[in-house]
């Protein structure tokens, strides 16, 4: 029991957060807090929002694999396609937005990734496999 509460938890926080800050993106339900980004963290962030698609289609995809961390369903699927965007969001607020609550934030999504993905490692086993190739 230990070894699934161990899993459990971390996925369902992992989950909830993606799918919650997801949402929030479409339908604004928590209140915006602290200064907008200055200097290199506002061209950034509105270079990308100036782009038309790529929020939407980066919050789309937080919340379904959000979702299907919460459910437990293609949970290494889900976890191959969150990592890079929490270490993108790590990167940003280490980098470009330093300081604050959304760091501590973005380091505990990347360690809640870690966790899940280290219970779910044989599944990534055959990515890391080199394999001789006939020519």
């Amino acid at each position: 029991m230990k070894n699934n509460l161990s899993v459990l938890a971390p996925r369902l926080v992992l989950g909830l957060i993606y799918f919650v800050f997801g949402l929030n993106f479409f339908l604004h339900f928590i209140p915006q807090s602290g200064p907008a980004p200055e200097g290199a963290a506002a061209a950034f962030t509105g270079g990308l929002f100036q782009s038309g698609y790529f929020f939407p289609f980066l919050k789309s995809l937080e919340i379904v694999f959000g979702l299907l961390l919460l459910i437990g369903w293609l949970v290494p699927l889900s976890l191959i396609v969150l990592m890079p965007i929490s270490i993108n969001i790590l990167l940003f607020h280490l980098l470009l937005a330093p300081g604050g609550f959304p760091v501590v934030l973005s380091l505990v999504i990347v360690v809640l990734n870690l966790i899940v993905a280290w219970h779910y490692r044989n599944y990534y086993i055959q990515l890391f496999k080199v394999k001789a190739q006939a020519v």
